[in-house]
């Protein structure tokens, strides 16, 4: 049959520089024009000839697509005209050329306003003026083909590149990311695909794999099929692509070709893709292998993101529970049980805006009696602060434990005096108000450096206003010599001392009481709450209180009560 001859005669039987020549179709119903046609072209194109448009069509369905078609125009059973617009749309990119008599004027007209047609030969045609119009539809085709092929190459590539992108932002977690990579490698290239990271082999030559990587244990793996474990790539081409950083290929037989594709990031090789496929229509070709390329460099990007964030997930991991044994100790430090005394009632509590802060308190029942009460706050958050606090309460303690600790303004020079150079130099200093109370005498003698005025009313008479004790010095560690006076008072029962940190009084509220009121609680509106708090004080539902009304946290809370019974 003519189309067996045409496909044996053109396909296979053609040597390698004429099957790489322009395909071109010519469909004509005379034989004697058919081959006319074939004659005059099959130097310079593959020819495939058809006796009718019916039988051109099927050879198409078999050999593809074709760069040129001239169809004879008046055939039996479909007209050349219908037999082109079914090849337009198929095969869009096809030049055609229609063969019409004079007397096909009208079926001529309605193919060239279809836009159907690209030129058209009146019979009986002139030679070289059909070779010339055929090597215009030639030089068309490939313009067009090059352009079409670019596009596609070009979509192609943004594709992945989206594609890896957006498994980038789905997730940074490695081994999510890794699977994700492996699986756009291969459903973008239809292979098997196995991803295979390395790292620095710091032994120098590990169990012999490589003189600078070494291959890790963990595989991430995907196939098109249902194949469950699909094989990894030969051993032999992995350690060249470990040892020469470029991409390998492989043919373990006629059927099955693997490549190995390092992944490198800023000079450093994290993981090497392998990837193979089945078949002969399989290969890898140049336009795969420059893809191949371009593909590597985002996605060893987005490995080395991935590896990235493991790392800073893995220290942040490890800060958190170092910081959490630092909290433990800084809780520690701070008194768990207070004294319960006949004559007062103590109450405490000290939250930190992070994990570690640098408020702190202090209540110490002295043997011969005084109540000794202090709250102090480090300038600065977090760490620094937080072991400037554990300093303040060891130097703080050091005096208040001694058989007749000196007064509270002297206690608090000496505590200049200990951690002014430690201060300065890390351009630090300390608020802290400190009181001791004698309930012998109910004399209650203080002494501030810097800090929030202690407050003390009468819990017996709610509308009175509270007094301020303003007696007040410098924040340690800012001035060579800490000197102040100590302030004194009498407390009469129903009394009560509050001392508090700038957490409280700075805490910034989500709705101000009123237009134009400042949006930070101050000790007005610290003594608006307070008169509303039911009684006896619970200081632990005034800081919930306080917090419910308030935005995020912004510094550390300590607030610390004595009320004299």
């Amino acid at each position: 049959m003519a189309i067996a001859y045409d496909l044996q005669d053109t396909v296979q039987n053609k040597s390698p520089v004429e099957r790489n020549k322009l395909r071109l179709m010519v469909v004509d119903d005379e034989a004697d024009n058919l081959d006319l046609l074939y004659r005059t072209f099959r130097r310079d194109f593959q020819v495939f000839r058809a006796e009718s448009a019916l039988e051109a069509l099927s050879l198409l369905e078999q050999v593809g697509e074709m760069g040129i078609i001239i169809s004879d125009q008046r055939m039996p059973k479909m007209n050349g005209t219908e037999f082109l617009s079914h090849v337009a749309r198929q095969f869009p990119d096809t030049i055609r050329i229609l063969l019409t008599g004079y007397t096909d004027v009208e079926d001529l007209v309605n193919a060239i306003n279809a836009g159907k047609v690209f030129k058209y030969i009146t019979k009986p045609w002139n030679p070289e003026e059909l070779t010339t119009v055929v090597q215009q539809a030639a030089d068309t085709y490939r313009v067009v083909k090059q352009r079409t092929n670019e596009l596609h190459r070009t979509l192609r590539r943004e594709s992945i590149f989206n594609k890896v992108s957006t498994a980038t932002r789905e997730s940074l977690d490695y081994q999510s990311m890794m699977q994700r990579i492996a699986e756009v490698l291969g459903q973008t290239f239809g292979a098997v695909c196995v991803l295979h990271p390395v790292e620095p082999d710091s032994d120098g030559n590990l169990d012999g794999q490589t003189d600078a990587y070494r291959l890790l244990p963990d595989l991430f793996r995907y196939s098109p099929t249902a194949e469950a474990n699909p094989p990894a790539l030969l051993t032999d081409a992995l350690l060249s692509t470990l040892k020469s950083r470029r991409i390998q290929l492989s043919e373990v037989d006629a059927q099955e070709t693997r490549l190995a594709l390092p992944l490198i990031y800023q000079q450093e090789l994290l993981a090497i893709a392998s990837l193979h496929r089945q078949g002969h229509t399989m290969v890898w070709s140049e336009e795969d292998l420059d893809l191949l390329q371009e593909v590597a460099e985002r996605v060893a990007l987005a490995i080395s993101q991935a590896k990235l964030y493991q790392r800073i997930q893995r220290q942040t991991e490890q800060m958190q529970a170092e910081l959490a044994v630092a909290r433990q100790i800084q809780t520690n430090l701070l008194r768990q049980s207070l004294p319960e005394l006949e004559t007062a009632k103590i109450q405490a509590c000290c939250h930190p805006a992070r994990e570690v802060g640098g408020d702190f308190f202090e209540v110490y029942e002295h043997p011969q009696g005084d109540i000794w009460l202090g709250v102090g706050d480090v300038s600065g958050k977090g760490v620094p602060a937080a072991l400037f606090m554990a300093s303040a309460i060891s130097v703080l303690r050091r005096e208040i434990y001694q058989e007749n600790p000196p007064e509270p303004n002297q206690v608090m020079q000496n505590l200049n005096n200990s951690l002014m150079d430690d201060l300065v130099s890390n351009n630090c200093f300390i608020t802290m108000a400190l009181a001791r109370y004698s309930p012998a005498t109910q004399e209650l003698v203080y002494a501030n450096a810097g800090h929030i005025y202690p407050m003390v009313w009468s819990t017996s008479q709610p509308s009175a206003e509270p007094v301020y004790l303003k007696e007040r010095g410098v924040p340690l560690g800012i001035l060579p010599v800490w000197k102040a006076i100590a302030g004194r008072l009498t407390l009469k029962p129903s009394d009560l001392l509050l001392l508090t940190s700038d957490g409280i009084t700075e805490a910034t509220l989500s709705h101000p009481r009123m237009a134009g009121h400042s949006p930070m609680l101050g000790q007005q509106g610290l003594w608006e709450l307070l008169k509303q708090q039911p009684r006896p004080l619970d200081l632990s539902k005034l800081l919930s209180c306080i917090q419910s009304q308030s935005n995020a946290q912004e510094d550390d809370q300590t607030i610390l009560s004595l009320e004299v019974l």
